[in-house]
């Protein structure tokens, strides 16, 4: 989730709240889960995806499990081992 707190970084108090909010939580539960290392619930990884852009995407967030969530992302152009992180 090291993509996350990146993103997170580049931007205000204000915008990391204003984002988490056009993502449906609260920037206190993001930090949270960042912090303990905790992977963010799927309705939460795809609301960063879509805010962020892709910027962040689902495999960056949940590296070691996407592809049992979304399983139409190893179909879509993943080529890499449903383990494996994309860049």
């Amino acid at each position: 989730m090291e993509q996350l707190r990146e993103f997170l970084k580049g931007m205000s108090r204000a915008e990391q709240v204003a984002f988490a909010e056009a993502c449906g939580t609260t920037i206190g539960y993001i930090r949270k889960m960042l912090s303990l290392g905790r992977p963010l619930g799927a309705d939460t990884c795809v609301a960063i995806e879509r805010e962020s852009r892709r910027i962040v995407t689902r495999k960056h967030l949940r590296p070691g499990d996407w592809h049992r969530y979304w399983p139409e992302l190893v179909a879509v152009g993943a080529r890499t081992a449903p383990h494996q992180e994309v860049a």
